[in-house]
């Protein structure tokens, strides 16, 4: 079983790119994608998907068997990667017209949960964002400042955080809708909403045989957690036109990816060439370090733009997913 896994998707042209003169610069396969016209190796992984992919096909095919997992008990996570206007958000939430990873997982752990015959199942949502290196709670507003703990058998985790008990996927829904409208976004040149904040929203799993649940008995209790995490988009200011509060919120977000970059470059070596691994340089790898460093199943959705326009910003997220699907090959 894959402890990581590596996967590409590359969205369609935009309207914005097309009336700028702009071409797609990329062929993608279905594991690769290189540089067109280029003889430079191509960039492989363990799936690479082009934009007539639909998210479905994606979850299908790469995130079904981790939501299986984290009901069986092994936690797990799914986080996209990308620059700014990538389709990180579509590909996570996506629209009224295609449902994303986060709706579709929902849907699959409820649909399971209705099909379980031998046991009985609580599921707790909680909902937070990073926003300018503060953990603010989505699902209660004036809950912000959160500290991050680690406990001998929690493991590392967000202290005073809501958890409310969920009982349906449209109940999940509400409660999504109810911390999106929290949460913190800003137009760009490039994005009219721009994710301001990395967001995780936090599934509790927790699974217990319906003999035991029906003699009161507290023994054979498996607990997972699903970590499911939109991250904002790397930027420059020159693209996006960022000055003032937008300025500084895109060097937040720069700075946390940046540790984050680090933190994926450090596990990829081997032994002593590793040296200290740098979790704690951020909220997010530090949040992430049991899915980054620790036994839980991870899915990477890098998003990558086509365009001319941004060839070393989608070169520079090829090679994060390659060394982040460095981890897996060493792993293996």
């Amino acid at each position: 079983m894959d402890k990581i896994k590596v996967v590409v998707r590359m969205r369609p042209m935009n309207e914005r790119e097309t009336l700028a003169g702009q071409s797609s610069a990329w062929s993608v396969s279905q594991t690769t994608v290189s540089l067109a016209g280029s003889d430079k190796p191509a960039f492989a992984f363990d799936a690479a998907f082009s934009h007539l992919e639909t998210t479905r096909n994606i979850f299908d095919s790469q995130a079904k068997d981790l939501i299986d997992d984290c009901c069986e008990g092994i936690n797990a996570t799914v986080f996209a990667y990308g620059q700014t206007s990538s389709g990180k958000t579509f590909t996570m939430s996506g629209d009224k017209n295609a449902p994303g990873i986060i709706s579709l997982a929902i849907n699959h752990i409820f649909a399971r949960i209705a099909k379980s015959t031998d046991l009985t199942y609580t599921v707790k949502v909680s909902y937070l964002e990073i926003y300018n290196e503060v953990v603010n709670d989505l699902l209660s507003p004036g809950n912000i400042n959160l500290k991050i703990h680690e406990h001998m058998t929690r493991g590392v985790h967000v202290g005073g955080l809501t958890e409310t008990l969920a009982n349906s996927p449209d109940h999940v829904a509400a409660l999504i809708s109810k911390g999106e409208a929290n949460r913190h976004f800003g137009a760009t040149n490039m994005n009219e909403r721009s994710s301001r904040s990395h967001t995780i929203l936090r599934i509790l799993i927790q699974s217990q045989r319906k003999e035991s649940v029906a003699a009161g008995k507290q023994s054979g209790i498996r607990v997972s957690c699903l970590n499911l995490v939109d991250l904002a988009g790397s930027e420059r200011a020159a693209h996006t036109g960022a000055e003032g509060k937008r300025l500084k919120e895109g060097g937040s977000i720069n700075k946390s990816l940046l540790a984050l970059t680090n933190v994926i470059e450090k596990l990829s070596k081997e032994g002593s060439d590793r040296g200290h691994i740098p979790f704690r340089n951020s909220k997010i790898t530090r949040i992430l370090q049991p899915s980054l460093g620790g036994n839980a199943r991870t899915l990477i959705i890098c998003t990558v733009t086509p365009s001319t326009g941004f060839i070393d910003e989608t070169i520079s997220t090829l090679k994060f997913a390659s060394r982040a699907k460095s981890i897996l090959s060493r792993a293996d």
